[in-house]
Order: C-alpha cells, then structure tokens, then sequence
C-alpha cells in the first residue's frame, strides 16, 4: 500500500498538533485534562490526514487528469477507463474538508468531527463505491494502454519522474480513494476509543463508524463479486467433464482453495510408502458449496474432472498422530460423490501448514483447535502485525499495520491462522508479518475495546429498532467472509 507524504493545510499547521497512534489505549490514571488532550488530537489526525489527502488528489487532477500530454493522447472511452468517476470522489472530498476546516474555524478546541463525517458518509460517500469497484478495469485498461499507446507510454514516463510526484507512480495515486475511505474508518474508531462513554460524542462516533463501516464493506464486496465471477469464468473454461457434467458458474458460488496435492494408493506399508509409484498428483478446485477433484491434463492447460461432490458432504481425518511418513497426508472422505456414493481419498501435501489449510478449507465447522477462541477465553493468544500482508491465495487474510489478531492456529513451517478483532474475519498468514502481544494487560485492553464498540453498536442498533417497534437483531460475534457453507 502507498503512503502519501502528509502535506499542512493552509487553514491550519498540522506541525503544531500532537498526535498519537491508533493504537494507544485508555489507561485510567490519566488525568481527565490529558484524556482530553488525547481525544482532540485523534479528531486533528483525521482533519490534517483529509487535508493532507485531498492535496494528493489534486495533484492526480493537475498533473495527470487534465495534463494535455496524457488527454491528447487518449480517447473518450480510455480517459473514462482511467479516472472513473474521480471528479465525483474529489467533488465529495472537497465538500468535506471544507465542512471540518469551517469547524476549526469556529473554535481550535474542536468540539466534534465525528457528527461531519456521518453527514457526509450517508450523503456524499456513495461515490467510492462505484469507483473503487471499477478498480480492476481501470488497472487492466492500464495495462493495456501502456502497451498499445508508445506516445502515452512515453508521456507518463515523464510526468511520473517529475520532482513534484515525490517518486510515486500513477497507480499509487488511482487507489487513494479506497484506501482514504478504508483509513477514515479507523481514524473514528480511534475517535470512538477515546471518546467518554454514554455520552452524545460517543453515539455520534458510533453512528459514523457504522455509516463508514458499511461503505467499506460495500467496497469490498462490489470488488470481491466482479473478481469471483470473473475467476469462474476462467476455471469453467479449463475444466473437461469426464461423464456428468457440473455447472460451474452460479452467483452464490466462488472459489475458495485450489491447487496440487498427490493421491495416495496401493497397501500402506512402510515400503510403499518410500515408493514414488505410491503418489499421483490430482488437483482439487474447492468453492464455498462445491469440490472437483481433477486431473491436469498433458498440456497442463485443461482439467478433468474425476469426482465432485457437495461442501457439506465432505469429512477430513488428520494423520498425523500415524507416524512421520504420514506426517503430511490426511483423509478426505466424499459421502455422497457424483455416483452417489461413499469415497475416501488419501492425500499428501507438501508441507504441514498446506495440510492443515486444506483441512480448514474442506471442513472448516469441524470440531477441532481451529474454532474462534474470541468468545471463550479472554486471554487466548494475540498478534499485532508489524508489517502490512496483501493475500495471495482465497485462504489467505490481507493484514495492514498494527491489526490485532486472535491466534486460532500455528504452525512450525511459518504460518498462522488468525481471526481480527475488529471484524471477525479469519485467514492464514506468514509468522514473520506479526509480533506476540505479550502483555495480559494489553491484551485484555484489546479485547475490552473491542467489547465496547460491539456493545455500543448494538445498543445503537436497538434503540433504533426500538423506535422503529421492532426487536432489534442481534449482532454476530464475528462474520467470515470465506467459509460459509
């Protein structure tokens, strides 16, 4: 993820503000005159970074949007693919910024911001959902203009070695909007952390949170929808059915794990065993509802489909307590395959974390030392990352700086499973992007803000289902976003 320079506003100088990280946390022998220091510097570090923000934009307008040496280069169509709706995001941003400078204006000891934002996520920010949404075709539209257009090639090689950039690339200022939305909802839930409980601020803070919460999530899941039917399309095209043909392609359906595991046959001895001609590589396409078993073909471009059955009819049996040999396989028994019948397969992987992610990835509800620790032990295991982690398989969790994460499992081969505290959403990543909280006293202080947030949404939530004369629902502990069956 690119980080902008963070530049002053000329409403006011951003050098003169003390601010503190995200991460501090309420200790109760601060003094109420330093608390209060504290919560108006989490309000200033959300204004400077829109001010700081909404220059980076410019910039992308002034130097790249209406620059005649890329305009005069593109046509209509192509100019459209690369900026998207971007004079919509900055049109939203610049009401915005000069809603939170006005309020600076009226006092330096800023009240609130918290009640702007809210105003303006329901009313302006819907623009970032369209346009982080067309993000994939505005980078493989990039991509292909580079390569067709020598003159724009050429032109954009210029402007982005220009002093003013700082460096930065075009693409790190196309994906500003998503991430200043994404880094908006933390700043309030910073806010949140800080502000006095019960108190009108708090509520104000809940309401924004909530409004950018469910933007983000929108942003995330317009993305997530257009990638998984897109990468369905590509699997369908590569699959040969060998007898009854499986329709791939459904709007409730996406991929969760694929890859090469070998299959395991003949007597189990010790002997056979050590034998090659005891493994055949098969390929396993796992979706939210659906498994194929297959085999790559000859060109290594076509898979046939040897079996397939239902999510929910899939069981697992860990081999590890068998001895070393079996250190790496596993069973997977299929109850009810496409001949309706009852199949087991013994398969090995490469590495123990590869076991351990096919038997969370088949059989995620089975009862094991993967279920959610969040709820049942207040001081279960947890990491902070210490460096940001972009997911590289479906099973695999995207971690920014300073994310806490439950540890659900962990293995000696370098990876872990974690569940967020802030979201509930779960997935592996590598040991070295993460630090152990070894602290019982911060840890329960995450858990105890985490609690907080919940409890004063919920309480949100049914006050006004309350007004509505409904029962309110009730929140979930947490939501995966992957392994719903």
């Amino acid at each position: 993820m690119v980080t902008h320079t963070q530049n002053s506003c000329s409403a006011f100088n951003p050098s003169k503000v003390h601010t503190h990280s995200s991460e501090h946390t309420h200790n109760v022998n601060t003094h109420p005159e330093q608390w209060a220091a504290i919560y108006a510097a989490a309000m200033f570090e959300l204004v400077t970074s829109e001010a700081s923000y909404y220059k980076s934009l410019e910039l992308l307008e002034t130097h790249f949007l209406r620059n005649p040496l890329l305009v005069n280069t593109l046509s209509q169509s192509d100019m459209h693919f690369l900026f998207s709706n971007i004079e919509d995001i900055m049109k939203a941003s610049e009401r915005f910024l000069m809603d939170l400078e006005h309020r600076i204006e009226e006092s330096i000891l800023i009240s609130d911001v918290c009640d702007i934002v809210q105003t303006h996520a329901v009313n302006h920010f819907q623009v970032f959902i369209s346009y982080v949404i067309n993000q994939a075709y505005q980078e493989k539209n990039y991509r292909r203009i580079l390569q067709e257009n020598a003159l724009f090639r050429e032109n954009m090689s210029m402007l982005e070695n220009q002093p003013k950039v700082k460096g930065l690339s075009f693409t790190s200022f196309l994906i500003l909007p998503f991430q200043r939305i994404t880094r908006l909802k933390l700043l309030v839930q910073n806010i949140l952390k800080k502000v006095e409980e019960n108190s009108e601020r708090e509520k104000t803070a809940i309401s924004a949170h909530q409004e950018l919460e469910r933007i983000v999530k929108e942003c995330n899941e317009g993305v997530r929808k257009m990638s998984r039917t897109e990468e369905l399309i590509s699997i369908e095209k590569t699959l040969e059915f060998k007898s009854k043909s499986v329709p791939v392609i459904s709007h409730s359906r996406w991929l969760l794990k694929k890859g090469e595991v070998q299959q395991m046959s003949g007597p189990k001895s010790t002997r056979t065993m050590r034998s090659r001609k005891l493994y055949h590589p098969i390929y396993l396409f796992l979706f939210n509802n659906l498994l194929l078993i297959t085999k790559r073909s000859s060109s290594g471009e076509k898979f046939q489909v040897l079996d397939s059955c239902s999510r929910s009819m899939l069981r697992t049996e860990d081999l590890e307590d068998q001895g070393q040999m079996l250190a790496c396989a596993f069973v997977l028994k299929l109850l009810e395959n496409q001949e309706d019948r009852e199949v087991s397969y013994m398969l090995k992987t490469e590495s123990i974390s590869d076991k351990l992610r096919w038997i969370y990835a088949l059989t995620p509800n089975r009862r094991t030392r993967f279920l959610s620790t969040s709820t049942s032990q207040p001081d279960s295991a947890q990491v902070q990352c210490i460096q940001s982690y972009s997911s590289q398989e479906p099973d695999e969790l995207s971690v920014e700086m300073a994310d806490v994460l439950h540890i659900l499992e962990c293995t000696d081969d370098g990876w872990m499973l974690g569940e967020r505290l802030h979201d509930g959403e779960r997935g592996w990543f590598p040991t070295r992007v993460v630090e152990k909280i070894m602290s019982a006293e911060v840890r329960a202080q995450n858990l105890k803000e985490c609690q907080r947030i919940q409890q004063a949404q919920e309480g949100a939530q049914g006050a006004r289902a309350a007004s509505r004369g409904r029962r309110p629902a009730k929140s979930p502990q947490y939501t995966p976003t992957w392994t719903d069956l």
